[in-house]
């Protein structure tokens, strides 16, 4: 089934519902929420409506939303995450309620496309009485009534069936996702949201709360039903693919892309998906008015452009991106226009300037790769690259931080400890780009919040420890990315974590909060640091001393938590707020991943 044929049947499903059609909002959020950079969700240009104002269209709406999420730009080049989707959705503006909403994405799903029933699942909200807000036994009792079996429902929590607002306050409420067997074979009896066999499809928000500056969730005026399904996704399911880049959005793309280089996409998917979703992202945002910059939205596109263009050096493609990919994204989707040359002259010109300094990037790294040092005692050891280099390709050659690191990692050369801590800290005295071009822009899609990072920083150290106590002394550090919006931590430990589990864990790190307790930070070796007890991950990039911040109880000298780390950290744990365990997830084999929030 093509692309258009489904989004088309969808929007008249829905108009026969009673449902208007509305068009995409711009990429680019109006003055309804200051705080995001792009539009991330169908319901973003809405929310005025949501907390109760009235829609020229009506009480009921349906669309096909265009969106930007950059959270985790870092995962692009696997099988599904994208920068650049669309999202179809609808809405009851106070209008019906759970049982309209449920029944009617099942009779799409089932009648107009014909999928399996017997290959459905659901989740709903498992509740929560610290905020007086009850199971959702209600939705339950519709999927029950549709046939699902209650082998196939699971209530889950905050991390898993809670849709927050689009910023920090506004709309939100419990929900309740309808999974689909994608693994060999019939769909097992029994449902496991950790088994990779079974994909989120879609996703019904009861949107009844407003949340507060202060927290609290108050109830909405009116109550509202948002509705969300990725576009790309459900065609490549409909179409038995599940890889999302083999269906006719991007594939086209792709072919292009493997004549132009005389490589296959088999042998090269990150390199080839990485590409095609960076392109298409920028096109969509230069299309929506946003030109390449160091600020905002047009420092997003930069990147984009400039990530796109390492990757297709990476395959030996030096041609030029904007005169041999861009008609084939332009045919791909009607809707943008491709008379349009301005998109053309904009992507050029852009190109240009990079590929011109890039050369200097790339002699830059391969003389790193073969130059060593000697070391005193005779041997000879590789050099490593620390921060003020890493801002030096910025500043002069517009390197991104994360393609330096990409770069460098694939050439085994070792970055310094505390490099990327000296590159922001450049980055931020840096008079031109200290409010501009923080990562956090990229990485989280809002403007970075230096303070806000120096927050997480410091609610990991309490986190780990948590975990240890809770899970046991195996848990260890297997990686982390921090950005100004959130936490995510990889650590060892074998089997997923029970709801009681992530609850003690929170306990423990707003005990300590509430503690206020005192972060110190000392220098040391490495030898003295372990003689201390200080944990620490990644032990082999340290340099000869290291940073090693301990939070403790200051009148009384107990220590709970003792780590080396590059910091940044805050100077008392009564600074952080409140922690709050988003979601829990297998990373890999034996590794679980968290993503938290302070509130």
């Amino acid at each position: 089934m093509k692309p258009e044929e489904i989004r088309q049947k969808f929007l008249k499903y829905f108009e026969s519902k009673g449902h208007k059609i509305i068009p995409s909002a711009s990429l680019i959020p109006a003055e309804t929420d200051p705080t995001v950079l792009f539009t991330t969700a169908g319901m973003h240009p809405l929310v005025p409506y949501l907390m109760g104002d009235e829609h020229p269209k009506g009480k009921r709406l349906v669309n096909v939303q265009r969106c930007i999420r950059t959270g985790d730009i870092d995962e692009v080049g696997d099988e599904s995450h994208l920068t650049f989707f669309e999202m179809m959705g609808y809405w009851s503006l106070g209008d019906y309620w759970k049982k309209e909403a449920i029944e009617y994405i099942f009779e799409f799903l089932t009648k107009e496309l014909g999928l399996n029933p017997k290959d459905f699942a659901a989740t709903c909200f498992e509740g929560d009485e610290k905020n007086g807000i009850a199971r959702d036994t209600e939705a339950y009792e519709i999927w029950r009534s549709l046939g699902i079996p209650e082998e196939r429902i699971t209530y889950l929590g905050y991390e898993d069936n809670w849709w927050g607002p689009a910023g920090n306050t506004g709309p939100c409420g419990p929900d309740s996702e309808l999974f689909v067997w994608v693994g060999e074979g019939e769909a097992p009896a029994k449902f496991d949201p950790e088994d990779k066999g079974w994909m989120e499809l879609c996703n019904d928000v009861f949107m009844q709360y407003n949340k507060t500056a202060e927290g609290k969730f108050e109830p909405l005026v009116q109550k509202n039903v948002d509705f969300g399904m990725g576009f790309e996704r459900l065609v490549a399911y409909l179409n038995k693919e599940s890889d999302i880049y083999k269906s006719d959005q991007f594939w086209p793309i792709i072919e292009k892309l493997e004549e132009l280089s005389n490589k296959e996409y088999h042998d090269n998917k990150k390199e080839f998906r990485v590409i095609v979703d960076h392109l298409k992202a920028a096109v969509f945002v230069i299309n929506d008015g946003v030109a390449p910059s160091n600020k905002d939205q047009g420092y997003v596109a930069r990147r984009l452009i400039r990530r796109s263009i390492v990757k297709a050096r990476d395959l030996g493609l030096t041609s030029e991106l904007s005169k041999n990919v861009l008609p084939v994204i332009f045919e791909c989707h009607s809707e943008l226009d491709s008379e349009s040359r301005n998109i053309y002259e904009i992507f050029s010109k852009e190109e240009s300037k990079f590929i011109n300094r890039i050369n200097s990037f790339l002699m830059d790294l391969e003389v790193i790769a073969k130059t060593k040092i000697k070391t005193e005692s005779i041997d000879y050891k590789p050099i490593e690259i620390d921060g003020k280099q890493l801002f030096d390709w910025y500043q002069s050659e517009g390197v991104p931080l994360e393609i330096s690191l990409e770069e460098a990692q694939k050439r085994n050369i070792k970055i310094e400890k505390n490099a990327e801590i000296s590159f922001y800290q450049m980055l931020l005295n840096h008079k031109e780009l200290s409010r501009t071009a923080s990562a956090g822009m990229f990485k989280g899609g809002l403007a970075d919040a230096g303070e806000e990072t120096k927050k997480l920083h410091t609610a990991a150290h309490l986190m780990l420890e948590a975990l240890r106590r809770v899970l046991g002394d195996h848990v260890m550090q297997k990686g982390s990315n921090i950005t100004a919006e959130r936490l995510r931590f990889d650590f060892s430990h074998p089997e997923k974590m029970t709801d009681e589990q992530k609850k003690r864990v929170e306990d423990i790190v707003n005990e300590q909060i509430k503690k206020d307790l005192t972060v110190t930070m000392e220098e040391m070796t490495v030898e003295e640091a372990d003689k201390l007890g200080a944990m620490g991950a990644f032990k082999d990039r340290y340099g000869e001393r290291v940073k090693v911040y301990s939070v403790l109880e200051e009148s009384t000298g107990e220590v709970f938590s003792k780590e080396i780390c590059g910091g940044p950290h805050v100077e008392h744990t009564g600074e952080l707020g409140h922690f709050m365990i988003k979601k829990e997830e297998s990373s890999s084999s034996g590794i679980r991943r968290i993503k938290a929030v302070l509130k």
